[in-house]
């Protein structure tokens, strides 16, 4: 029964380190820029190293008392625990933003010291060479993830292909995530896809210039229909509004002077200009009989023959019945 006792006492006293261990074990050494030129800034506008550490996990973890280390001196077994904190750097408590919660990232800069803020660490990266980072849980024994970083060009980092992956790979200026996932789906907008398919801009102008010219035909097409549509319609209109009878006086009226004219110049040839004799004749006896009535002026041997409107020939008086 003690035995029992004992064994279940050991069980859940256990229980929690083998717990806290799994967890630690979601805490994860996510993206590393050792050479800042132009990227992130600290709250001081400061350019420096910078680790991104990433919970993988769906549950919270707070990380503060974890250490880290870029001296490969601390992974020698027989070294004491004191003397491996001294060649470590603590991650301090007292901020809340350590207490990672599920998928969340946060960002450490280097080269600092821990005065100037929670996310400040004494952590020395020189960018000029390989880098070892260690990552160690808050008993300064239990290495959780480690990563040798190559030496990088400036603002480029060494991240994970997604949070958590197994592999890494350098990731150049444009690409690089402080804080956020590593890996985003991007999707090629369509002007750079029309960059890359078309780069000099040849087929969108032949494309832009022959939607201008089919624009203009097709507008030249529909005025050319309207105008058409237009002149019709006036000339039906036109027709409408004339007469049958008048159409068919006048015609008869025109057939007859014209016959007239023409029987006048065969007879008497093109100087009478179509004009008959009997119209002279009537013109002659007219002036005649107005300068018996003292209508012209007493002048010795002139006849002078006034202006005097008559009604002998009017075709309004002699062909009433086909006016309106």
């Amino acid at each position: 029964m003690n035995k029992l006792g004992l064994l279940l006492g050991l069980m859940l006293a256990s229980t929690p380190a083998m717990m806290q261990g799994q967890m630690s074990e979601s805490i994860k050494l996510n993206e590393v820029m050792t050479n800042n030129a132009t990227s992130l800034q600290d709250e001081y506008g400061r350019r420096e190293a910078w680790v991104e550490i990433a919970n993988v996990s769906f549950s919270t973890y707070n990380i503060r008392g974890m250490f880290l280390t870029t001296d490969r001196s601390v992974l020698d077994p027989e070294m004491s625990v004191p003397e491996r904190m001294k060649r470590m750097s603590i991650i301090p408590s007292g901020d809340s933003r350590t207490n990672l919660s599920a998928r969340q990232h946060l960002v450490f800069f280097c080269n600092s010291t821990p005065a100037s803020g929670t996310l400040h660490l004494s952590v020395k990266i020189n960018p000029d060479e390989p880098t070892w980072i260690g990552l160690y849980d808050g008993n300064a024994t239990q290495l959780i993830d480690s990563v040798t970083v190559p030496v990088l060009a400036a603002d480029q980092s060494y991240a994970r292909e997604r949070d958590g992956a197994a592999t890494w790979q350098v990731k150049p200026y444009d690409a690089v995530t402080p804080g956020i996932s590593n890996y985003i789906q991007v999707d090629e907008s369509k002007i750079a896809k029309l960059k890359r398919n078309d780069p000099y801009g040849i087929g969108i102008t032949v494309l832009a210039m022959g939607i201008v010219f089919f624009c203009l035909a097709l507008l030249y097409i529909f005025f050319m229909l309207f105008g058409m549509f237009v002149r019709h319609r006036a000339a039906a209109r036109k027709m409408a509004n004339i007469q049958p009878l008048k159409a068919g006086v006048k015609t008869v009226e025109k057939t007859v002077e014209l016959g007239h004219k023409t029987n006048v110049i065969l007879q008497d040839g093109l100087k009478s200009k179509g004009i008959d004799k009997e119209t002279y004749i009537a013109v002659i006896s007219l002036a005649l009989q107005q300068y018996t009535n003292n209508v012209h002026d007493v002048e010795s041997g002139i006849i002078t023959i006034k202006p005097k409107t008559t009604d002998w020939n009017d075709e309004y008086i002699q062909m009433t019945q086909f006016h309106e």
